[in-house]
This record gives structure tokens, sequence and C-alpha cells, in this order.
């Protein structure tokens, strides 16, 4: 059944037209200039035809959504430097605006009050709705939809791949001919070929993606943007089996793209990078963004020197000087992964260097075994994803406790970051490794980013972004958070949601555990303290969970909003992710919530060691992958036959837990136990005792000491609400300082600020957003805007 293209305003079309032609692989050459706030430069993609194009092997096997069940052989894996350098010396000189084709290219289709549609262009090219139909339109030329938004598209071309020196051992002719039709049919055969070598020729594979990349262009393709997507077309190729299957694309990015933020850091230099926009990466380069579109990656980007880039990428990159003031990094990746998947940070980022103690616990920490690895031996089998080197495979990685890491952050919080964030990162890997055993990736980058992040953290392949407002304090924050984001490594990136609507399977995992890796990388704590601080974040998040449900939308509070439905694509691959634009969204936690209290009811009913052995298993079997709930449920419950006598089912466990609105029932029995934990008991008992002190405070008019200032400190975000809720005017600079600083936790004082109805909160409100809304990015902004306006 064909999916409704026109999505209301709060929906995000996925256009891509996947089950045509599959992209597998991207090459990016770009340049960052900050002046104008513009990354320009060419990407190459290469493609192979489409599932419902694909012939089946003999084997019948086909390589759609993961399901490979070949070795993933690996050899040592060293870094593979290959400076991809500027292709524009290798093709045509042609200027742009000679190209009929192009003329829309740079056209809004936003109406004026900035919601979107999928209007037709008027450039000769027919909509993708029509074109995509392919088998009731055999007379029409194929049509190929990327993904693509706030970006102008300057130039398409074909790739002529059959120039490439050395290609020839990919073709199975002897020779080349001159025949048209031949010449097309052994370029994709090439293409065919090098995307298919066998996981222990990766280098030779990124090498010949190379070459191909630099190749000259063999005839210019017709292109139109929309609003959401780039059609590329040429006259003549009905089938997705005859397109060209290596394209070249010139472009550059908008300053106001959605993708990236230009702004400056802590230390008032300029920067740029990915925030997690909820447009994903379309806004960056042209795309596939379903997450069925599984693919590698290399950049190389140039910046003025004194820039450092950080990236997704296998290797930690070394910059080359191509000229006086111009640096080039390059990254690259070998694990096929969606493409909203790729990050980017350019800064002028100090890397804190370790500490002796930091490399003597990473030393001591490298080699090891995870509990009970002995009792489980999923690694020898055959991995279910498709080839690629995988470290599952790789016996040194699988004994590789701490991964190697860099921490960078703006100079000012270099200090900081030294005594607060450094020496955590060995021990909440080695804590990780202890639970699920194999770091799916081989190194790891934590960056500090700017204040107008509007997240405690963000986790990529490779590479983890933090927020300044993790740092204060004692290391409780910040270790938690790192560990929710090294989590990620696992549940959300190795292991991907077939249907991003399933957030919870990233986002509930993660949540679940951070509290099991936090514990383990505690190891002064002992079992029934550990239990007392799990119990009192159970009872917080249980508040914050009911505070959100009956403040938001009901269809906002569904895990599994697309019900039987999750998972179906359109003929053509494209979709619609479901309120995936609505900004208040991006702010709400339900998904963290009731997955975190789902995967815990889980946990208690069949014990913690079976649960977290059972979590073990799904990362062995389902790595490299993309799944949906019924994957995870279905494979829990068969290890657990004797639950299904006690009513635990899937049917079930999607009835109270991820298809309906509110608390789930089960959770709501459990409300009134937390009580009985002797932390919570403590902790109720101090609130009270600093409310009454608050309230004396008041009545007797005396201001607070300084003493109680520096207290505050380390619950800043709580004593900023306490202030707000009780019109405590002295701390009122406290809440201004917070919401300038602390970005990523601020949004919800805003609300807090405007409910009262107060005439100096809301002028406080007014004031800080006035100063804060140039960095801020866009849906943080607009809900903040609608909050005050």
């Amino acid at each position: 059944m064909e999916t409704q293209l026109d999505p209301m305003k709060d929906d995000l079309p996925l256009m891509a037209n996947t089950s045509y032609m599959l992209v597998k692989h991207y090459i990016l050459d770009l340049d960052v200039d900050f002046k104008s706030k513009v990354i320009e430069g060419v990407i190459v993609l290469f493609f192979e035809t489409g599932s419902r194009y694909r012939k089946t092997s003999s084997t019948g096997k086909e390589d759609c959504q993961s399901q490979f069940d070949e070795t993933c052989k690996m050899t040592a894996s060293e870094p593979c430097h290959i400076p991809v350098t500027n292709v524009s010396a290798c093709s045509s000189k042609k200027e742009y605006n000679d190209f009929a084709v192009c003329g829309k290219g740079e056209e809004d289709t936003s109406d004026k009050s900035g919601n979107h549609s999928n209007k037709e262009q008027a450039s000769g090219i027919s909509s993708s709705k029509d074109c995509c139909d392919i088998e009731n339109h055999g007379n029409k030329d194929f049509l190929l939809v990327l993904d693509c938004c706030d970006l102008s598209v300057l130039k398409v071309e074909e790739v002529d791949v059959a120039a490439v020196s050395g290609i020839e051992k990919f073709t199975r002719s002897a020779k080349l001919t001159d025949v048209s039709k031949e010449l097309e049919n052994l370029r994709n055969q090439i293409i065919h070929e090098l995307v298919t070598l066998p996981a222990d020729r990766w280098k030779e594979q990124l090498y010949y993606f190379t070459r191909c990349s630099q190749a000259p262009g063999c005839g210019e393709l017709q292109f139109t943007t929309g609003t959401w997507s780039l059609e590329i077309k040429k006259s003549g190729i009905q089938t997705p089996t005859d397109f060209p299957h290596a394209i070249r694309i010139w472009y550059k990015t908008k300053p106001e793209g959605r993708s990236v933020t230009w702004t400056t850091d802590q230390s008032g230099r300029p920067c740029v990078y990915t925030m997690g926009s909820p447009i994903n990466n379309r806004a960056l380069f042209p795309c596939q963004e379903p997450p069925v579109a599984l693919s590698t990656w290399q950049a190389s980007v140039r910046t003025a020197a004194g820039f450092v880039v950080l990236m997704s990428g296998e290797n930690s990159a070394e910059p080359v000087q191509l000229q006086e003031g111009i640096l080039s990094w390059y990254y690259y990746v070998t694990m096929p992964m969606p493409a909203s998947t790729f990050t980017i940070a350019v800064g002028c980022w100090q890397e804190v260097k370790k500490q002796s103690f930091t490399a003597a616990t990473q030393t001591n920490t490298e080699f090891s075994l995870p509990s009970s690895q002995a009792n489980f031996r999923w690694h020898e089998e055959i991995c279910g994803h498709v080839e690629y080197p995988c470290r599952f495979q790789n016996p040194a990685a699988r004994l590789q406790a701490v991964i190697p890491y860099r921490v960078f952050a703006p100079w000012c919080l270099v200090e900081h970051c030294e005594e607060r964030l450094l020496h955590l990162i060995p021990e909440c890997l080695s804590a990780a490794y202890t639970t699920l055993g194999t770091h799916p990736f081989s190194r790891l980058d934590v960056l500090i980013v700017p204040s107008n992040f509007s997240s405690l953290g963000m986790a990529s392949p490779h590479i983890i972004f933090l927020s300044q407002s993790v740092l204060p304090g004692g290391s409780h924050l910040c270790g938690t958070r790192l560990c929710h984001e090294i989590a990620h490594a696992w549940f959300g990136l190795a292991i991907g949601a077939r249907d991003w609507t399933e957030e919870w399977i990233s986002e509930g995992f993660a949540t679940f555990l951070e509290d099991i890796f936090w514990a383990r990388a505690q190891q002064q704590l002992s079992h029934d303290e550990v239990k007392g601080q799990q119990e009192l974040k159970a009872l917080l998040r249980w508040r914050r969970l009911r505070d959100e449900v009956q403040n938001s939308e009901e269809d906002l509070q569904v895990l599994r909003p697309k019900k039987e439905s999750t998972g179906e694509l359109s003929e053509s691959g494209a979709s619609v992710v479901k309120h995936g634009l609505k900004a208040e969204k991006i702010f709400m936690q339900v998904h963290y919530l009731k997955g975190y209290f789902l995967l815990r009811s889980l946990a208690r009913t069949i014990g913690e060691a079976s649960y977290l052995a059972s979590l073990r298993k799904f990362v062995h079997k389902f790595h490299g992958q993309l799944v949906l709930s019924q994957d995870f449920l279905c494979m829990l419950l068969e290890d657990i036959p004797e639950q299904k006598e006690s009513g635990l089912t899937v049917e079930s466990i999607f009835q109270n837990w991820l298809d309906t609105s509110g608390i789930p029932k089960p959770l709501l029995e459990e409300g009134e136990t937390w009580k009985e934990c002797q932390l919570v008991q403590q902790v109720s008992g101090e609130v009270t005792k600093w409310i009454q002190t608050n309230q004396r405070i008041r009545k007797s008019g005396k201001k607070k000491r300084k003493r109680d200032e520096v207290i505050f400190q380390k619950v800043r975000h709580r004593w900023c609400e306490l202030v707000v809720k009780h019109k405590y005017v002295p701390g009122y600079g406290d809440v201004e300082k917070f919401l300038r600083e602390d970005q990523a936790m601020g949004v919800y004082l805003y609300g807090e600020l405007m409910v009262n109805e107060d005439a100096k909160q809301q002028e406080l409100a007014h004031k800080c957003f006035a100063a804060a809304r140039e960095h801020m990015d866009a849906s943080s902004a607009k809900v903040v805007a609608e909050m005050l306006f």
C-alpha cells in the first residue's frame, strides 16, 4: 500500500525511493567557510539496485534489511589514510548556469507560515509519486529521489568509473567496448562488484571508491529540488537497473540550513556542528534518510588552520596541510549505518590530554572478559548482518574492555574536563564492556559542545557530544550521562530501529543501561547503596513521567504510534515519520521513561542476571541490523517460556506498554513501593527540611548566605525551579545565568517563568530569550517562543 506523502507540518517525510535504488557508500569532499557560514563541495554516491529490482541469488538470499547470513571476515585493522583530492579538476568545467534543468534548484517552496508542502516543481520533471510506480508507468523515465532540504544543488553528473586505471579487475568482460549500452552496463557492473567486496578487502575497497570518485564525468543528469527532496533522471533510462549507479553532486549548504548550527564556543571562537536536528543530515548533504539505507562513507574536509575537524570515523584523523593556512582532515567508516548517524564538528577544539593515572587505568583494563562471558559463545557464530569488518568477529576486539578515546573542549573548559570527565571515560567504557561485551566501535571521541546545544548529550558512531551542563558539581551527572551515551553504541547505533517512531528501542535501553553501567563503574559502593540509588532514580523518573503524561498530547505518549503498521514502507520505500517535526516532541522524555520502566519490569520479572544475559544474546544476534520491538520481545520470551503461563506475551506487552498513552497499568500498581526504600525516605526528609527552612527565611526577611549559594551550585537546575516556584527574587540572577549557559536543561524553566503569570518572572523570561535566541537551535527557539508569545 502506497503511503500518502502529503504530511502535516508535524510529520517528517522520508522521500528517498530506497526500494528502487539503495545507496551503499558516500564520498564527501567539502570546504568549510566560516565567513560565509557555508559548507560547499562534492558528494559521490554509489548505489545498488533496490530490493524490488534485485535478482535473488542462487542461495535465495537478499541484502535487503540486513538479512545476510555470511561469515564476517576480519583482519587486524589499521588506519587507512586515502585523502580525497578535489575532483573538480577531473570533471566537466561547464558553467552551472548553463545547465538547463537546475534553474529550480534554489527555489524555496515553504509557504509564508513556514509550513511545508510537496508541490510539484515546474521543471518538466513529474513528481516522485508519478514516477516511482515503474511497473504501471514503464514508458516513463526512472526518477531517483534523494532526501534533501536547505541545499543549493549546482550540478549532477554520472561518473565514468570505467575510466579508472586498474578497474578491469572488477569486470567480467575481457575488454571495454564503445557500445553505449554495454558501457553503461559495464559501469554498473563495476560498482556492483566494488560494493560487494568481502570484508577482508576493505582497504582495497576504500582505495577504489576514492579512485572512482575522482573519475571524470560522462554526462550531466537532469535534476530538480523540492522542499524535501532532490529528484534526478537520465533521459531514456526507465528502470533502476539501467540508471547510473555512481553519481556526483556539486552543492552547498545554506547558512540557515537546519542540519548544522553555526555558532561560537564558550571561548568565543567560531564553530559549526551537527546538533541532532529533527531533519537529520539532509541539509548537510543529499542522502537517503530511511534507516534501511545502511551505508558506509569517506569524507575529506578542508578548513583554515587552527580549526579541528571531528567526525564519525574509525580513524583518528591527523590534518594534512594542502597549502599555507589550509588543512585537510580525512575520516572513513566500514560499518554500514544510516546516513542520519553521520556527525561532524568543526571548531578550535583543544584536546584534553590523558593524565598518567588515566593511562594506567586504560592499560590495566584493556583486556578482560565480560561477566559470565564463559557461558555465552554467540560471538563464535556467524553474524546476521551484511558483511563488513565486524569487531564481534575480531579476537583482539572481543577482549578490549577500554577502546582508545580522546576528549576535546573549548580551551576555557579544558581544566574542568581534566578534573571531572577524563578519568570517568575508561571506568564507564569498562563497565559497559563488562555488561554487554564487545564494543561495536573501535575508538571514541568526546566533545564538549557549545552552550546552545539543546540536549545533555548525543551519541554518534565514534563520537559523543556532551553539554557543558554535565560538568559542574560531582561526578554523578557527568558519569551517568556518559554511560547513557556509551550505551547508544549498542542500542541506537550498532542496533537501530527499523522504524524511527520506535525511539524507545534506542532511548529506553540507554536509560535502563546507564544505571547498570554507572553502578559497575562505582566499584566503591555496596550492593545496597547501588540499589538504593537505583530505586531513588526510579521514583524520580516515575514522577517525571507522571508529570509529562499530565501535560502532553496523548498521541505523543505512545511508544509504537503506528501499531501494527510499524515498519511498513510504501512501494517506493518512502514513508513518513509521525510527529517527526513536532518541536515539543524533542524535549519529551516519554520514550526514555516508559521504555526504561518496561525494561525494568522485565528485568524484575525474570531476574537481573538472566535479563542481562538475554541482552548480551540480543546484541550478538542483531548487531549491525535494524529491528522492531517484537524482535527483542520474541527473543526474550523464547528464553523464558514459563512466563507465558502468567500472561506475559508480546501481545500483552504491546497492549500495556507500547500501543497506549498514559502510564502503563503495571507501573501504576508499583507507584507506592518506592516509599519503602531507605534512601527515598532520607531524601524525602531532607527535602521537607529545606522547604521548611526556605519558609522560615522568607518570613524573617533575611537574605540567603553566600554559603547557601555554594551548596545550591551542585543542584542548580532544581535550585532555579525552587527560585521560580517561590518567587525568590534574590535568586533571579541564578536563573538568568542558568538560562544563558545551560540551554540543554533550561528550556523547561521558561515555561515555569510564564505559568506563574508574575510580571517580573515573565520579564526575566523575555529578557533571557532575547539574549539567547540567536544561538538556540530552531526547535528549542520554536518551543520557547510558543511559551512566551
